[in-house]
């Protein structure tokens, strides 16, 4: 364990032999951080929070300290943060509430650029990266892969699909559905976030697909129920078909996004 002499750690403080901590980090209360993770300096990590192994945190990122919410008063809320995970200059991510979730998620393998923020209560999976600025307030839910652009914001309780695109300077007010592209200070959907899926490894066969999809469901030819069933009947072997048709119909609090 390599730990600076300036660094001010409580002593119910759990670290890992191998963590590294540079020069003024302060990190308090029920705290426990895995190996391999280091912390830059002037740093601030409040718990209960949990980090897992080989995580990297910037100087002056601020990690898990009290939700922004006027509701809050002083419960036992928690911050959990996966591996592999890199949290740029400034980054803020609180912990939950106990009208929520009582617990902020981070997954595993994510990128968060400087000066993003991440609200009371969400859970952001894997794979996931938040451009410069980026916020998310509470209650988000977003899913593998999503990339959020720099200056955007994404309103309380929103959801973003798995390998959705928000371009930058996006204001995010209802869900963004699977395998899409939004933009707009009032997102409307441009198609499948096509750039995206090649780098992931989608074929031609299963982005021809998905844009079929787009076109059936978000372009408003069709009544929507008529629209859901469409592709129930016609796409009935497909699973990006039916990740999309399972995020649509249920669980949304907002509303979803259309062209």
């Amino acid at each position: 364990m390599a730990v600076h002499p300036t660094a001010i750690i409580d002593k119910s403080v759990e670290l890992d032999n191998d963590v590294e901590i540079e020069s003024y980090v302060v990190i308090k209360g029920k705290v426990v951080i895995g190996k391999g993770t280091k912390i830059s300096s002037h740093a601030v990590i409040e718990g209960p929070t949990e980090i897992g192994e080989n995580n990297t945190i910037f100087q002056f990122a601020s990690i898990g300290t009290p939700p922004q919410d006027l509701k809050y008063n002083g419960e036992d809320t928690k911050l959990i943060i996966g591996n592999n995970n890199v949290f740029r200059e400034f980054v803020t991510i609180n912990r939950g509430t106990m009208d929520g979730r009582g617990c902020t998620t981070i997954g595993n393998n994510n990128f968060f650029m400087a000066y993003c923020h991440v609200a009371h209560d969400c859970i952001v999976k894997d794979n996931v990266i938040l451009a410069n600025n980026a916020t998310l307030a509470g209650h988000i839910f977003v899913d593998n892969n999503a990339i959020i652009g720099g200056l955007s914001a994404v309103h309380q309780f929103a959801r973003i699909g798995k390998y959705a695109m928000i371009a930058g300077k996006t204001g995010v007010v209802k869900d963004i559905p699977p395998f899409m592209l939004a933009s707009g200070s009032r997102a409307k959907l441009f198609g499948p976030n096509i750039v995206g899926l090649e780098r992931n490894g989608f074929s031609k066969e299963r982005i021809d697909t998905i844009k079929k999809l787009y076109h059936i469901l978000f372009k408003r030819k069709y009544k929507f129920s008529d629209a859901v069933e469409k592709v129930k009947n016609e796409f009935s072997s497909s699973d990006d078909a039916k990740e999309i048709i399972e995020f649509i119909t249920s669980g949304t609090k907002r509303g979803i996004t259309l062209g």
